[in-house]
């Protein structure tokens, strides 16, 4: 999950301090957090991460103290607040039970949090196992039937075809999503650090920069150009990939002839109507800004999605 980095990143800087982690294992209703989001514990009372966005970490942490301490892991169930207002509880009406560990060759062995790294950076998932009788998690598939079953994918990537207004606007909030953002285009003098600040850039054909970053289901490759030398070829390997969402911008009619030209070079149908165009939720979106707001929204979604069914 894209927000468990700033977790990972904790792991790795507090390596080797006594620690807890929490996770959440399970989820009813209008849950605040999603199963599998973690809060990591340091033992001088840091902590990154969240379990509930605030409404249960006061009693996590303390959990966490106990079992840095030396006590036993424990899984903790949260529910709807009671007449008490500030009773540890879930006031959004959901439950949740959260599952805290100590990070130790007994519960969540320190070196998963590196396994975890180098899957995420070979662009691989890493499925980890964790014995809910036990407290004991890993990477290698655990023979219970009460097993706690957490998929970590790769970073969701952003692929953006065209360095033009609208990809500047889409950059920026892609990083605020916590995606990683490359732009590609091979007319360099739309392609600079100054109109992408922070961003990286990829000045290669399209269709063999696309095809180089392996597009997979974290990956969203987006066309902006409006040429379609530029935009044609790289949609054509977004679609060859199971990538997570392909979007091009356009009107219906320019998007009829882009198919027309696909199909004639060889996509089938079933991919061209993978094909998200015009891009983007319709929000009657009007200048660069809104028409970013609409794709992001449109990417998160199908991101989103593709965790659902696999969850399913």
């Amino acid at each position: 999950m894209a927000d468990n980095d700033t977790v990972l990143a904790a792991a790795q800087s507090w390596k080797g301090a006594p620690m807890a982690i929490a996770t959440v294992v399970s989820t009813w209703g209008s849950a605040p957090r999603p199963r599998g989001s973690h809060m990591l514990v340091h033992a001088d009372g840091r902590f990154e991460g969240s379990v509930s966005g605030g409404c249960v970490e006061s009693d996590i942490l303390a959990t966490a103290a106990e079992v840095i301490a030396g006590a036993p892991f424990q899984v903790k169930t949260y529910g709807i607040a009671d007449a008490a207002a500030w009773e540890v509880g879930l006031p959004c009406g959901g439950e949740i039970s959260v599952m805290v560990q100590p990070v130790s060759a007994e519960g969540f062995d320190p070196e998963l949090f590196d396994r975890i790294a180098e899957a995420r950076e070979a662009g691989k998932a890493l499925t980890i196992a964790t014995d809910l009788a036990t407290g004991h998690s890993d990477a290698r598939p655990i023979e219970t039937g009460s097993a706690f079953i957490n998929r970590y994918d790769p970073p969701r990537r952003l692929l953006i075809v065209g360095a033009v207004q609208i990809a500047q606007a889409l950059a920026g909030l892609a990083r605020e999503l916590g995606i990683e953002t490359v732009v590609i285009d091979p007319r360099a003098r739309f392609l600079t650090e100054e109109r992408f600040p922070g961003v990286a850039l990829n000045d290669g054909w399209p269709d063999e920069a696309v095809a180089a970053y392996a597009p997979g289901p974290s990956t969203a490759v987006v066309t902006l150009s409006h040429d379609t030398k530029i935009d044609d070829p790289a949609l054509i390997a977004a679609l060859a990939a199971p990538t997570a969402y392909v979007g091009a911008l356009g009107s219906r009619r320019s998007h009829a002839a882009r198919r027309e030209r696909l199909a004639a070079a060889g996509v089938t149908e079933a991919d061209l109507d993978r094909i998200d165009a015009p891009v983007g939720l319709d929000i009657g979106a009007i200048g660069p800004a809104e028409i970013a707001l609409s794709i992001a929204a449109a990417m998160v979604g199908a991101f989103n999605a593709r965790e659902d069914r696999k969850k399913a």
